[in-house]
């Protein structure tokens, strides 16, 4: 009995490690089509190498160039990706913040813009509150 009560304890405790899950992340990266010309590389080779271990969108237009990375359970920001090392034509490896014109962690700004968005709701509420009461009765 004593052992059964054991394993269930640690068949509970085994779940809930198993049960907590880190959110995926995701971030834009933008290039400068004349900086990846001058190093002789492209979006394509760039999102080769990153495409065997992530989820990668590439974007071009007419606008800069962009590249969007989800990564699932990560627990990283923009720097260390940023860190990551891309590997040019002529046999060397740069930095891809060296490469990238910008690196924004979508995710991060999501959760600062849903923040401000609630509070500018709650401020418009409370001056509709305001508005409310200080106006007479007929």
């Amino acid at each position: 009995m004593k052992s059964l009560g054991i394993l269930a304890i640690t068949l509970f405790i085994s779940l809930s490690v198993f049960a907590t899950e880190t959110d995926s992340k995701t971030f834009l990266v933008l290039f400068k089509s004349k900086e990846l010309k001058s190093l002789n590389t492209s979006l394509k080779e760039i999102q080769s190498q990153f495409s065997s271990d992530f989820k990668i969108r590439t974007y071009a237009g007419n606008s800069e160039l962009a590249m969007i990375i989800d990564i699932p359970e990560c627990d990283f920001d923009a720097c260390f990706l940023g860190q990551f090392l891309v590997s040019l034509d002529k046999g060397e490896n740069i930095k891809l913040q060296e490469i990238a014109f910008r690196l924004i962690d979508m995710t991060a700004n999501k959760k600062s813009l849903d923040n401000y968005l609630i509070a500018i709701e709650a401020n418009q509420q409370k001056k509709k509150n305001d508005k409310r009461s200080t106006t007479p009765a007929p």
